[in-house]
């Protein structure tokens, strides 16, 4: 739950606690740490193969009052590939961030869609020529919309305390999310029920294994 929704540890503990289960937000808190990278871990491993089309984009974060960015890549139906939250924007950030992203899915896409950023053009070229680059303003709209469910987060946490617990978070929040974010508005509500149905499934499938209760 914690994962999915603009919800406060405490706030965590009062659902739970409606349900009969006795747990403090302090244990909630520990969960998270301790299973949620492993839950997004396995989600993705079960996720189909990225689409050869990938959008990225940055947003600066405001960690213990000083401004980060936070660099995510997603593919042409919205699945978040990688995210990386780093205290530049520069052609090093960027091709620290690319080849993190290589890394992660193993794979090399046929385009990349991003901003005007120069430090874009600059790793592409040195991290993978081979894709296409098309740089436009107006291109990059799934990128930013991925970037919504975080700004939410961030509102509900009041801010990062620290790079290394907002990349920790992050990390496995955009796994989690996305997992129970269906493109809604390409399927009737028959199709999205079905579908939210498969994916509940999968996720009963993958905490039961890890170790924790579906509930927390």
């Amino acid at each position: 739950m914690y994962c999915r929704f603009p919800l406060s540890y405490r706030e965590v503990e009062e659902l739970m606690l409606q349900r009969g289960v006795i747990v403090s937000h302090e244990a909630v808190r520990r969960w998270c740490l301790k299973f949620g990278q492993d839950y997004a871990n396995a989600l993705r491993r079960r996720r189909p193969r990225p689409g050869d089309k990938w959008h990225l984009d940055e947003v600066f974060l405001t960690v213990h009052g000083e401004r980060k960015y936070l660099w995510r890549a997603v593919d042409q139906d919205g699945n978040v590939l990688d995210t990386l939250v780093q205290n530049r924007r520069d052609k090093a950030a960027a091709r620290r961030f690319f080849r993190k992203l290589l890394k992660r899915t193993g794979a090399v896409p046929r385009v990349i869609v991003t901003d005007k950023l120069r430090s874009y053009g600059a790793a592409h070229r040195e991290v993978m020529p081979s894709a296409g680059h098309r740089s436009h303003k107006g291109l990059k709209n799934r990128a930013e919309n991925s970037h919504q469910p975080t700004r939410q987060r961030e509102r509900a946490m009041k801010g990062f305390r620290s790079v290394g617990g907002a990349q920790r978070f992050l990390s496995a929040f955009g796994g989690i999310s996305s997992h129970f974010r269906p493109r809604r508005h390409l399927m009737t509500a028959a199709e999205h029920r079905l579908e939210m149905t498969i994916r509940f499934t999968l996720w009963d499938h993958i905490t039961k294994n890890i170790g924790l209760p579906t509930q927390g």
